[in-house]
């Protein structure tokens, strides 16, 4: 029996306030006022309703509990004078709002990792070599410095791609570039854990990587790890891995997934800002998955018109 109120694990929101809206009202999450809502990052950027979506979710109190996308650090960054906006970015409703000062103050007091129940909330993974506590006091490093008086000069140097390579060794800017590269930003590695930042389509493309949460001896195995970030992997679940982020910014589906039995709520994010080749769309149609003994029941699925059915692995 649960005896923890409902917690619904989301994957990536990029913007996509209307999807939002609509599974925060969805009967399975909205009837129940006490559930918790675990959000994997990237809550901003890409989408056509950052601004909106920001202030959703940090309007829902201690109801949420949200860590760090590499959407929301360059969000901070480009309110800081760090960074320009790209031109895919959708970041200027919220830089022109009158409440950008409170609004970037919250956000950059949100965690890296929170871990509960078992579950280790990231973006984006987990390096092979570190455990739980070892990824949640690495994170505290780098959300210590955000939280702090002098995190314009922290957060400035945590942005590129160097060193790909864990050692405890690792001293100050490099250290915490690579803590934050590896919650926010990884997918595939090399077999010796090294992170690979060019690859971002499906995982089966290998070119001699694999995904990070496939190498072996993971020293956080025992829990299970939930993430989002990865649009061309799906929804991937198995029993120790949940993967959340099913390209809602693309015009897929936003996907909520009940942690005590894994129930799947989706909701249709047609129309959300950026469009895919029809080629990779039906790529991507084939790309959600659900792991060996993880619930498959229609009873289990709660998608909305237009959701995409998770498939079994074999």
């Amino acid at each position: 029996m649960n005896t923890f109120p409902d917690t619904w694990l989301i994957g990536d929101i990029q913007g996509c306030c209307a999807p939002l809206r609509a599974l925060l009202a969805h009967p399975d999450i909205g009837s129940d006022p006490h559930a918790r809502l675990w959000f994997a990052g990237d809550l901003v950027n890409r989408g056509p309703q950052s601004l909106e979506a920001l202030r959703t979710i940090a309007g829902l109190g201690e109801r949420a509990v949200t860590v760090l996308g590499n959407h929301d650090l360059h969000l901070i960054a480009v309110y800081a004078g760090i960074r320009k906006q790209g031109q895919s970015d959708t970041l200027t409703d919220i830089l022109d709002a009158p409440d950008v000062d409170d609004l970037i103050d919250w956000l950059r007091h949100r965690p890296l990792a929170h871990y509960e129940q078992g579950h280790l909330l990231v973006h984006a993974g987990v390096p092979a070599a570190w455990s739980v506590e070892k990824t949640l006091n690495l994170a505290a490093e780098v959300q210590d410095a955000l939280r702090g008086k002098d995190w314009r000069r922290h957060l400035a140097n945590m942005f590129g791609n160097e060193p790909r390579a864990w050692a405890d060794t690792l001293r100050g800017e490099q250290r915490q570039r690579y803590i934050v590269n590896a919650l926010t930003r990884m997918r595939m590695c090399a077999e010796n854990g090294e992170l690979n930042f060019s690859h971002k389509g499906p995982p089966e493309k290998r070119d001699g990587l694999m995904p990070w949460f496939e190498l072996p001896d993971r020293g956080a195995a025992g829990a299970t790890v939930v993430f989002g970030h990865w649009s061309a992997l799906g929804l991937h679940m198995t029993p120790h891995v949940i993967g959340l982020d099913t390209g809602c910014v693309w015009g897929r589906q936003l996907t909520a997934v009940r942690l005590h039995d894994r129930k799947l709520v989706q909701i249709s994010c047609a129309g959300q800002g950026r469009q895919e080749s029809g080629s990779k769309q039906a790529s991507q149609e084939q790309r959600q998955r659900i792991g060996p003994s993880q619930c498959a029941r229609p009873s289990c699925a709660s998608a909305s018109p237009g959701s995409t059915a998770a498939r079994i692995r074999p």
